[in-house]
């Protein structure tokens, strides 16, 4: 190949050097950014000589060249385009810059949330089955059992704001331990549980007042201007919330760094975490808290209003979740409780509150099913389940805010379903629960399965149709130059590791099973060592040593991966046992694996072993499908 022309004429096809932003590559790809994607020519792109595919993920523009020539032709390419070489991780963060402020906030959240999910999940789903067993025998909730497990599935909720801070100060790059401190703040015991706010009597009883207003602490007097006095901090904790402990620690994130800079090493321990804690705290209470209960506020009257009207309802079923992210969603006990306070009164809210919230556990539940990483399906699957138990939180904040598409298709479902709810008159004798435990307070059971029918097979199809995987393209070993090919008529490749044999189309990475890379097969792997499939030299273990590059004696290259898109694991859980260059015969160990490891970190372990040069060839042909042992021969190669 001439890598030189390939390089000029792949800048060309993606707007000349003025569209580029950044450039990396991987071993088998180009990946680049581009300032302008409307400049792209993909069409001439895809034509030219040394390029086997283009696809676009994650907001790079990914060019497969294929194993050992897209290195040849990145150098040649970054001279050409006048820009210093840039890794993987440069490429990233500029296609993350490169998007859109809504899509980087998402992205943030997510990267908040999901490190905290177990804890999220596993108190989502023992508080759901608590709540249920309570409803369903009064008497137990007067039990030891009862207090006993209340306050462990209640332990993540009640001090939420803590995980969030945690996880958001390593996001930001904070220190965690001020991050720590910050939540604990929030969640102080001298203030009032965030999620009694609305209720007088838990107002009246916490402080001892008699107008059901929550006092404040007014720092600098009674000076105001306006109706706003300086300095007035509202004295509750913010139990359930999460943007305003984003904004703060994000705030904190940056005053230390600030900080850092400019004061002087010999006082910096002193100075620095007072002073980032002291000026965080007064932007949190006096400025980011007041906005927020105003939000409230705000959110309680017009939920109030927009009840008692089906297409009132309707509105409130599809923005109920976006109060659950702005951590708002615990002010509604007020209206359930101003609706049963009323003689005969009957709680229209908790139908709504319902539909919504079993939107949410569908359209995860589709992602789990539709998923391809099994990382996604093991926090998909149970958020769904939690979410049809009435906790929406790993839901929302693992999956379905973090992938948005399916946050949309469950607000549509619970549109859908609260307009049904509306229209039915569906009501609860009592408050606090939603989804399979609302069952046990519901006065009309066949009606309310149908709202539930409704708001999740809106959700569910929704998202199915809608949503698509973005896959992480893997990183693949670059194979040595081309050598001359033997010209025996059949080679043999040999299965390099006990497991299932299936088809490499049914690879679940598009790269691999549109045999982009070259054909082959693909093993699902029950030993634990990869052994040579050819008798030959190794051309290159990758220093993850999740991958091995081979050239057989009688002209085959060959690639062994090891698992999917575990390059991300930078080498945990893998041991190299050959170099480059060594020879070696069919059978020889050359890389042992830890299952758990791998799978642990949620990592599939289907092992692609492809003929790299397969267009030098005839035929590649799968000749073995199914369980087999490491020796047996899957492939034949005809000239």
């Amino acid at each position: 190949m001439d890598y030189n022309k390939c390089a000029k004429e792949v800048l060309a096809a993606i707007g000349g050097k003025d569209n580029l932003v950044s450039a990396a590559h991987c071993a088998t790809r180009l990946r680049l950014v581009i300032v302008d994607n409307a400049k792209l020519d993909q069409k001439t792109l895809e034509n030219i000589d040394g390029v086997k595919g283009v696809f676009e993920a994650s907001g790079q523009l990914q060019v497969i060249i294929g194993t050992g020539t897209v290195n040849k032709v990145y150098d040649e390419f970054i001279k050409e385009a006048g820009v210093e070489a840039a890794t993987k991780d440069d490429v990233k963060a500029a296609a993350a810059a490169k998007a859109p402020l809504w899509k980087r906030a998402i992205k943030t959240l997510g990267d908040v949330f999901v490190p905290i999910l177990p804890a999220i999940v596993a108190s989502g789903l023992l508080m759901g089955v608590v709540e249920a067993l309570g409803k369903v025998n009064s008497n137990f909730q007067a039990t030891d059992w009862y207090a006993f497990l209340d306050m462990m599935s209640a332990t993540a909720f009640a001090f939420l704001p803590v995980l969030v801070a945690a996880s958001a100060a390593k996001v930001f790059g904070a220190n965690i331990y001020l991050g720590v401190v910050m939540g604990l703040m929030m969640v102080h015991p001298a203030l009032l549980n965030g999620w009694n706010v609305g209720s007088e009597e838990a107002i009246n009883g916490f402080f001892g007042v008699t107008d059901g207003v929550i006092p404040t602490w007014n720092l600098f007097g009674d000076f105001a201007i306006g109706d706003y006095i300086l300095g007035s901090i509202s004295r509750h904790g913010y139990q359930g919330h999460v943007i305003p402990v984003v904004i703060a620690i994000w705030l904190m994130s940056r005053v230390e760094k600030w900080l850092h800079k400019r004061v002087p090493e010999m006082i910096d321990l002193f100075v620095v975490p007072i002073t980032t804690i002291f000026i965080t705290s007064l932007a949190t209470f006096i400025v980011i808290g007041p906005i927020f209960s105003l939000l409230e506020n705000y959110v309680l009257t017009g939920a109030e209003w927009l009840v008692h009207n089906p297409i009132g309802a309707m509105v409130v079923g599809f923005f109920y979740p976006a109060t659950v992210v702005m951590g708002l969603h615990h002010m509604y006990n007020a209206i359930e409780a101003g609706m049963l306070a009323v003689d005969g009164g009957l709680n229209t809210w908790m139908p709504i509150a319902t539909a919504a919230n079993f939107a949410q556990g569908a359209a995860a539940l589709a992602v789990g099913i539709k998923a391809k990483n099994a990382k996604t399906k093991s926090v998909a699957i149970p958020s769904a389940l939690s979410a049809s138990l009435g906790i929406t939180e790993p839901a929302i904040f693992g999956i379905n805010f973090r992938f948005f598409k399916p946050f949309i298709c469950a607000m549509i479902g619970g549109a859908a379903g609260g307009l049904f709810a509306a229209i039915a008159g569906l009501g609860a004798k009592s408050y606090g629960v939603t989804g399979f435990p609302g069952f046990l307070i519901i006065t009309d059971i066949p009606m309310y399965c149908i709202l539930l029918v409704i708001s999740g097979v809106v959700a569910f199809t929704l998202t199915w149709i809608i949503w698509k995987e973005e896959v992480e393209e893997e990183d693949i070993a670059p194979k040595a130059e081309t050598a001359a090919i033997d010209d025996t008529a059949e080679k043999k490749v040999v299965a390099p590791v006990d497991g299932k044999v299936i088809p490499l189309t049914e690879t679940p990475d598009e790269t691999f099973a549109s045999e982009a890379l070259g054909k082959g097969a693909a093993i699902i792997p029950s030993g634990d060592t990869v052994k040579s499939p050819v008798n030959g030299t190794v051309t290159m273990v990758f220093d993850t040593g999740h991958a091995v590059g081979l050239e057989s004696d009688d002209g085959l290259e060959l690639l062994v991966h090891i698992g999917i898109n575990t390059v991300e694991l930078d080498g945990k859980g893998f041991t190299k046992l050959v170099k480059d260059g060594d020879k070696v015969k069919i059978g020889d160990p050359l890389i042992k694996f830890d299952e758990a490891v791998i799978l642990e970190a949620g990592y599939n372990l289907t092992t692609p072993v492809i003929v790299t040069n397969s267009d030098d060839f005839a035929n590649v042909e799968l000749v073995a499908t199914g369980d087999m042992t490491a020796g047996a021969e899957i492939l034949k190669v005809e000239k």
